[in-house]
């Protein structure tokens, strides 16, 4: 801990190495170490764990994950400005951080890692749900890692846990509610952050299900996309863009088709996922031989 503690202040390697952030990298710097020290205990105990950080930046939540005991953090910044200021705390923390410089949303993470890892990041605005949604949609399950600590903007938090009949609920919300269990932790204000963002922040904790259905992620993302495409309609009008039979869609969830897709159940989705499959792969093969 005492060699983080010898580290510049954030404020200080921030301007010393011209770290401003660029709105374009979706970058909100935090320089709070109480707040990234709660940020990185947000999930659970880190001590003695492999974690993943995306979008360090100038390195204050990957301090705190060091300070808080992980084996090892493995950060992942686009940002060259950054990577000297990362290198730092590395020579601070032999052999316990690994700095990845690439795109985020080009990484292999599986093959990152061996054994249990976390995934704890302010993610950057611009790519945090396209992240999200690439996590949660791998064909291995259960997934690499053990769960997510994440920090969204507060309206994306809220539809990432929004239940069913929540106004928040919708597509997103079917994807997590099927694959991980999810919580909004806490929220963070703008002015803790380095710019202010002109929103509010939220952290979320998801934990992947043991056990879930197999249902193909294509199949389950075009019925939420009918469903949600015209939210304010009927299911029964909304999954006719789905060019099916829908009254057999509505059979295998047990609707009626007067239901509003963000009343329905994750479950009624699935069936319905399941049925569309089904069909798809029965006009694929075509009609039988005589």
């Amino acid at each position: 801990m005492s060699q983080i503690d010898d580290l510049p202040p954030l404020r200080e390697v921030i301007a010393s190495h011209g770290l401003a952030a660029r709105k374009e990298l979706g970058q909100n710097f935090l320089l709070d170490m109480n707040l990234t020290r709660r940020i990185a205990l947000a999930g659970g105990a880190v001590a003695g764990k492999t974690v993943i950080e995306v979008g360090p930046g100038p390195g204050g939540l990957t301090r705190a994950l060091l300070v808080e005991g992980a084996a090892k953090v493995i950060a992942i910044e686009r940002d060259e400005r950054a990577l000297p200021v990362l290198e730092q705390i590395s020579a601070a923390c032999p052999g316990r951080l690994e700095i990845i410089s690439g795109d985020a949303l080009e990484i292999d993470y599986p093959a990152l890692v061996h054994g249990p890892t976390h995934i704890v990041a302010n993610l950057p605005y611009n790519i945090a749900t396209p992240l999200l949604t690439g996590w949660l949609t791998g064909n291995n399950w259960p997934p690499f890692f053990g769960s997510l600590t994440l920090m969204f903007q507060k309206e994306v938090a809220q539809r990432i846990c929004a239940q069913p009949g929540e106004k928040h609920f919708g597509r997103l919300g079917v994807l997590v509610g099927w694959r991980t269990e999810a919580h909004i932790m806490f929220d963070v204000q703008a002015s803790a952050f380095t710019p202010p963002p002109k929103i509010t922040s939220s952290v979320v904790h998801l934990t992947p299900r043991s056990k879930i259905r197999k249902i193909p992620v294509q199949a389950l993302e075009a019925v939420t996309r009918a469903a949600f495409g015209q939210r304010r309609k009927m299911v029964r009008q909304s999954l006719k863009s789905l060019g099916v039979p829908v009254e057999a869609l509505l059979e295998a969830a047990g609707l009626e088709g007067t239901e509003r897709a963000e009343t329905l159940a994750v479950e009624r989705f699935l069936d319905m996922a399941e049925t569309l499959d089904e069909i798809v792969k029965e006009n694929q093969s075509g009609p039988a031989g005589p």
